[in-house]
């Protein structure tokens, strides 16, 4: 499967598990219902989302409450609830809009991490922009991750990571096992452990970059 093969899949986010929608960088989310959503509603969508997002930055997950979301966003609370049904649902749909533009990053983005780099090349970007995403939202991951021993691989968000780690792989080193790599390659990035060695261990990001980069200099050794 080739890089712009990926499948893509969509919906509102619900209380319950993540889903995230795998879709290009323009794309906007369909609501329940099948139809197109309003100019009106995709705007207070946005605003709600970087809303959370900047109130997470600043107070972490455990501070956020739907009333400050509202105020924030300029919204009444009710238009919060009835776009996202509770606080679990928005800190999904959160996931989700950082997700979708990561995704459209490194499938459709400039290179490096885009298409039009070396392969090797485009293995590392990825990796140090997975890194920095996983960072950047890194209770949250943790959360979701926390939903079952599986969570992690349930989500079609790690199919589409191993999927295009595997494929540019395969373009560097092609007698390599490509779907073990990739895995390997992503393991490091749960964010499980990365909370672990960057707040308990006071790792810093760039110390987790370099690590990252010695594993994939193994790729291009002969």
């Amino acid at each position: 499967m080739s890089d712009a093969d990926t499948p893509g899949r969509g919906d509102a986010p619900s209380p319950g598990r993540r889903t995230l929608p795998l879709l290009g960088p323009d794309a906007e989310r369909t609501p329940r219902g099948g139809r197109a959503e309003r100019a009106d509603a995709a705007r207070n969508r946005r605003r709600i989302l970087a809303a959370a997002a900047d109130l997470i930055a600043a107070r972490g997950v455990g501070a956020l409450s739907m009333d400050e979301v509202a105020r924030a966003a300029g919204v009444g609370v009710g238009t919060v609830y009835r776009r996202f049904g509770d606080r679990a649902g928005l800190l999904y749909a959160v996931l989700d809009d950082r997700e979708r533009r990561f995704q459209a990053a490194f499938l459709q983005g400039p290179p490096p991490l885009g298409p039009g780099a070396e392969p090797l090349d485009r293995v590392r970007a990825f990796l140090h922009a997975l890194a920095d995403r996983t960072d950047e939202q890194l209770d949250l991951l943790v959360m979701a991750e926390a939903d079952s021993p599986d969570a992690r691989f349930d989500d079609g968000s790690y199919e589409v990571y191993r999927t295009h780690l595997e494929t540019l792989i395969a373009r560097v080193r092609p007698s390599a096992d490509a779907a073990y790599i990739a895995d390997a390659l992503l393991a490091p990035l749960a964010a499980n452990l990365l909370r672990h060695q960057r707040r308990t261990r006071g790792m810093s990001l760039e110390r987790v970059k370099a690590g990252l980069d010695d594993l994939v200099a193994g790729l291009a050794a002969p």
